[in-house]
């Protein structure tokens, strides 16, 4: 039999068999107590003694269980899930994947939720009532440590917020970054999922982010999209030398620097003809 800490809770165990049960089998949930395996994850051959990879959460009753299906998101994990149902004193129920929907109390809502939106949300463990809750409040799960990234690192990214500057993003589910517009091909959404560098921690201990390497590594991303809505708009776009950053940014949503970078890159392709008012994309042979 294995020697183990206590049971996680909204994460997956692994747990010995301690024996039968009229609904399935119990698992040695230390401390805890018997955790019941329900029947219906049972392949047939389990016995005492076999160890099992199960997710641990609590049943409709509030009753301790482990199941062998996954969520989508485990307790510390951020993501966006799917308004099921809202019930009028509890809050709003989240599809996470498993039998039991996902709680988002009241009082951890950011603005209205309705049935049907997907919000990005964090998962955890309440604190009053030791069960697994989501709430849209993600700042609070966040590491309070100081990040120590050096320029350059890739690092996994949620987007959480859109503001005046860019986009902040959740950082490998632990710090605050930002994604600035000027550096975006194209307006991201809350919730999209996606990796990224580090360019340099701040000195209020937040990212600024880039979704490509350092230097001229950033214009194939911003190529790509003004080639895109090149094609969008017929192949012309009424951008050149004389235009304002604010027109550039109003058509193409960059800064006029990443934007000349890439139809520089664009033009030595032999992919588009400039004028000083105009992009066209040319007609391949």
């Amino acid at each position: 039999m294995l020697l183990r800490s206590m049971v996680k809770v909204g994460k997956r165990n692994i747990l010995d068999v301690i024996g039968d049960g009229p609904h399935g089998v119990f698992l040695d949930g230390g401390d805890m107590g018997s955790i019941l395996l329900p029947g219906k994850y049972l392949t047939g051959d389990e016995k005492a003694g076999d160890v099992v990879d199960v997710f641990v959460y609590f049943d409709s009753d509030d009753r301790l269980i482990a199941t062998r299906e996954g969520p989508y998101l485990e307790v510390g994990d951020f993501g966006s899930l799917e308004v099921v149902e809202i019930h009028p004193r509890a809050g709003a129920f989240l599809d996470w994947g498993l039998e039991k929907d996902l709680l988002l109390p009241y009082r951890e809502q950011v603005g209205r939720v309705k049935v049907g939106m997907k919000v990005l949300v964090g998962v955890r463990v309440d604190r009053k009532s030791g069960r697994i809750a989501a709430t849209m409040r993600t700042n609070q799960l966040l590491a309070s440590s100081w990040p120590n990234y050096k320029p350059g690192r890739k690092v996994s990214l949620i987007i959480s917020e859109r503001t005046n500057m860019g986009f902040n993003a959740i950082v490998d589910s632990k710090f605050v970054g930002l994604l600035y517009h000027s550096d975006l091909a194209k307006p991201l959404c809350v919730g999209d999922t996606m990796e990224g560098f580090v360019r340099q921690t701040r000195e209020d201990g937040k990212l600024d982010l880039s979704l490509t390497r350092a230097g001229y590594g950033k214009v194939p991303t911003v190529r790509d999209g003004i080639l895109e809505l090149l094609k969008e708009h017929k192949g012309r776009l009424p951008l050149g030398d004389k235009s304002s950053p604010e027109e550039v940014r109003k058509v193409a949503g960059v800064s006029k620097k990443s934007f000349k970078q890439a139809i520089g890159a664009l033009y030595k392709e032999r992919l588009v003809e400039l004028s000083d008012t105009e992009v066209r994309l040319l007609e391949k042979d």
